[in-house]
């Protein structure tokens, strides 16, 4: 959170200052304001009418951020099920629950449904631990079961002095902007990227 303040929200949109419950002493770090401004405004003319999913989602506060700006569809994929019941009041906080999924599943086997059920995602974002090299694991999942669609864009939150693979598969890091401890990662589609994840 922005120093001084002591609440989550939602910035802008529909649900603009909507308050979130925050997660306490269980193990989730949210995406602070600053860094969830920064990433809308980089990707904000995507978000209306798009397909978004949120991997390692926690309280849910990227995701929700997305809806109240117009996303048309917002799945959350968290698999500790304290975290999923707060991202669940969450959403009916904020009043969203159209376009909302929640998927209590690991983030490898979330994404395998979603490939089978035949989900596409215009935007995917992901914020894992940090510091325990699950940008690349989040990249190779991504690559086996291909859930992005051509044009679209994905996002891993880090943490400021991680290294991350510049490229897997068919992704490739286009832009990398670092705030304070955090840093924010974006793919895109090589159109002449390898098939397979290395």
């Amino acid at each position: 959170m922005r120093k001084g303040r002591k609440f989550l929200r939602v910035i802008a949109g529909s649900a603009k200052k909507r308050r979130l419950k925050s997660p306490g002493k269980l193990p989730v770090r949210p995406t602070s304001d600053r860094v969830k401004e920064a990433l809308f405004n980089i990707i904000g003319n995507l978000v209306p009418g798009s397909e978004f999913a949120d991997l390692f989602a926690g309280t849910g506060g990227v995701g929700l951020e997305a809806l109240s700006r117009g996303a048309r569809r917002a799945v959350f994929v968290e698999s500790n099920p304290q975290v999923a019941r707060i991202l669940k009041e969450n959403i009916t906080l904020t009043g969203l629950w159209e376009g909302s999924e929640i998927i209590r599943r690991d983030v490898v086997t979330a994404v395998e449904f979603m490939q089978r059920r035949g989900d596409k995602f215009d935007i995917i974002f992901a914020d894992p631990p940090y510091r325990q090299g699950l940008a690349g694991l989040t990249l190779n999942t991504l690559c086996k079961y291909p859930v992005l669609c051509q044009g679209g864009v994905l996002v891993i939150e880090i943490g400021a002095g991680e290294a991350a693979p510049e490229k897997a598969g068919s992704y490739y890091m286009v832009r990398r902007e670092k705030y304070g401890d955090t840093a924010l990662l974006f793919y895109k589609h090589s159109s002449e990227g390898d098939k397979f994840c290395e």
